[in-house]
């Protein structure tokens, strides 16, 4: 994927069934294509189950997925993607064995490529702003070239050109996108402020 297609992943903590069709909505209309619901959110595979099936070309799934038995009912509620905040061989194993695409949480190296033993070509760099860009410039330096690596965690417009400039091949945003108490009016604000913040860095 070449940076100007760079994957932008709207995690919804707290997004419920009954806003999750305006929701998944508005992001789409923003240019969103990649959504996942964690599961410590309410009814999270009913909302996994709206918006797969209301927003048709997105790939929708789960976040914080800890065990293979919860991949299993992800997939079971039509989701198609697993993120996971730790490096987890039988979540990896079991997602990619039901074809979905899944980023293990990674911190350090030995996460990184203990995760790539398991099958993961995507990672999740988490949480990310503790750790900085210098910290994923120096991962990408010893990981295979054709593995992605995806900042997460503290990360706003202001610093996608920093990350991309050190590697990130895609980014994951959470509270800078949403949170049960904005409005649909800023969750499209925000939404199309990471947007147009992506495209004036890979200009």
């Amino acid at each position: 994927m070449s940076r100007s297609s760079t994957e932008l992943v709207a995690i919804l903590r707290g997004l419920t069934p009954e806003r999750a069709p305006e929701v998944g909505a508005a992001l789409h209309a923003a240019g969103f294509r990649t959504m996942e619901v964690p599961l410590n959110s309410p009814d999270p595979f009913d909302t996994i189950k709206l918006l797969s099936q209301t927003q048709r070309d997105c790939l929708v799934g789960a976040g914080t997925v800890l065990t293979a038995a919860e991949v299993d009912r992800v997939h079971g509620a039509g989701g198609r993607l697993v993120v996971a905040p730790n490096c987890s061989p039988p979540v990896i194993r079991r997602a990619l064995e039901l074809g979905m695409r899944v980023f293990p949480g990674i911190a350090t190296a030995t996460e990184a490529f203990n995760a790539i033993g398991a099958g993961a070509t995507e990672l999740k760099l988490f949480p990310a702003a503790t750790y900085g860009s210098r910290h994923l410039k120096a991962l990408k330096s010893v990981l295979p070239k054709h593995v992605r690596v995806f900042p997460v965690g503290g990360i706003g417009a202001q610093d996608i050109a920093e990350w991309l400039a050190s590697g990130a091949d895609g980014f994951g945003f959470g509270s800078e996108l949403f949170t049960p108490a904005y409005t649909l009016a800023q969750i499209e604000t925000r939404a199309q402020g990471l947007i147009e913040a992506l495209r004036a860095a890979t200009k």
